[in-house]
């Protein structure tokens, strides 16, 4: 799922709603240059009162890490941990072909606890300070 760099928040999360999907690849000219999830628009929009109508391609996350087609499971769980994100945009070249999860990587590992593995690696990567918080005391 791809909205353009001036596409509205608005218009990107109807389009989240429409494909059901919780982030969307923001392109300039055809070619990806950053993502929006569900929780941006979120915070942008309802908590920091960011105008829906604003452009997306400045609330979009940048830059844009992206996986390769070419590339094998422990390599995109790898990149993935390594920038702390859970969607892996999968590009050909310049073009992007597609986006994979944490979960799909996990489910394609075929192993319960290799895809356990998986998912804790990337969630605590992503939510350090969730898993490695100060104890009071």
């Amino acid at each position: 799922m791809t909205a353009a760099t001036g596409d509205s928040l608005r218009r990107v999360g109807e389009l989240m709603r429409d494909r059901n999907v919780g982030s969307v690849v923001v392109c300039e000219s055809g070619r990806p240059v950053g993502v929006i999830t569900d929780r941006d628009l979120a915070l942008a929009v309802v908590a920091d009162e960011v105008d829906a109508a604003d452009v997306a391609g400045s609330h979009a996350s940048r830059p844009l890490v992206t996986g390769q087609v070419e590339m094998d499971i422990e390599e995109a769980v790898a990149l993935m941990v390594q920038h702390r994100i859970r969607r892996l945009p999968v590009t050909d070249g310049e073009e992007l072909v597609g986006i994979v999860t944490i979960d799909d990587l996990a489910v394609r590992a075929g192993d319960l606890h290799q895809a356990q593995q998986i998912t804790a690696e990337v969630a605590k990567a992503a939510l350090p300070e969730f898993y490695f918080h100060q104890r009071g005391g």
